[in-house]
């Protein structure tokens, strides 16, 4: 049954199928938006519903209204590969175009990313942090889970205090992401930037978004087991503003009181 449940820590919403915790997640997004929060972004599969979700529920507003949220919008992507830029279908600055940018004719500069095609990748990353934190930082961080633990490309093991950084990705990473490369890992890009655990526990909300039976296991680590380097989404765990939106299948290994 679709619905509100709670375990101790933290707050679990259980929804029927992907379509329905879309739905939900846009609404938090538009009400944050409302508000003149600054958004951090995620892309990926479990997004493509949500952003859909949401585009149509801006779209549905009163035109004045719509330009009304958009005219204060300013978000921060969790991360981008390296080597790739906005030109690159592959690049996360191109999902987010997609996405976002062209349906709702938001200027690209609006949705800001690590720039892929720097020169000093490890700089690039100091930089973008340094841009987080003169904006205020996150107020609603957007988050889905990888299927080895990680939120952003914060690859296992990793601790809390793990800052903005270039790191290599993982090859479950890489072969859970080749369907946006043809279906070969080969071809996903072995390096990231991504913002840190640091970043990420510093939003003032966090929304994990999960979808699909095989992540069951890896969320019940991520909640229900003591927080550890090797899944490094059980850090958040911690975090008072956190809240989960889960589908049946992602939820079902979950044991609720």
């Amino acid at each position: 049954m679709t619905g509100s449940r709670s375990l101790a820590q933290p707050p679990l919403r259980v929804e029927a199928d992907a379509l329905a915790v879309a739905d939900q997640v846009a609404m938090r997004l538009q009400a944050a938006l409302a508000q003149g929060a600054t958004l951090g972004l995620a892309t990926g599969r479990t997004m493509e519903p949500v952003y859909r979700a949401l585009v149509q529920r801006l779209q549905a507003l009163p035109e004045t209204d719509c330009l009304g949220l958009l005219a204060s919008w300013c978000s921060f992507n969790l991360d981008e590969y390296v080597g790739l830029g906005p030109k690159d279908p592959g690049s996360f600055a191109a999902f987010m175009r997609r996405h976002l940018a062209l349906p709702l004719r938001l200027p690209s500069e609006r949705l800001q990313l690590p720039d892929g095609l720097a020169g000093d990748p490890q700089a690039e990353a100091l930089r973008y942090a340094q841009a987080l934190r003169a904006a205020g930082g996150i107020d609603l961080q957007l988050l889905g889970l990888g299927r080895n633990g990680h939120v952003g490309f914060n690859e296992p093991p990793c601790l809390p205090e793990a800052p903005c950084r270039c790191l290599a990705l993982s090859s479950s990473t890489r072969q859970q992401n080749a369907g946006a490369f043809g279906g070969d890992p080969q071809a996903v890009p072995p390096q990231a930037i991504t913002l840190g655990l640091a970043e990420i526990l510093s939003a003032r909300q966090l929304l994990l978004v999960v979808t699909g039976a095989e992540k069951a296991e890896i969320l019940r680590r991520s909640l229900q087991e003591p927080p550890c380097p090797e899944v490094p989404a059980s850090w958040l765990q911690g975090h008072p503003g956190l809240e989960v939106i889960a589908d049946r299948g992602a939820a079902a290994a979950l044991q609720l009181s």
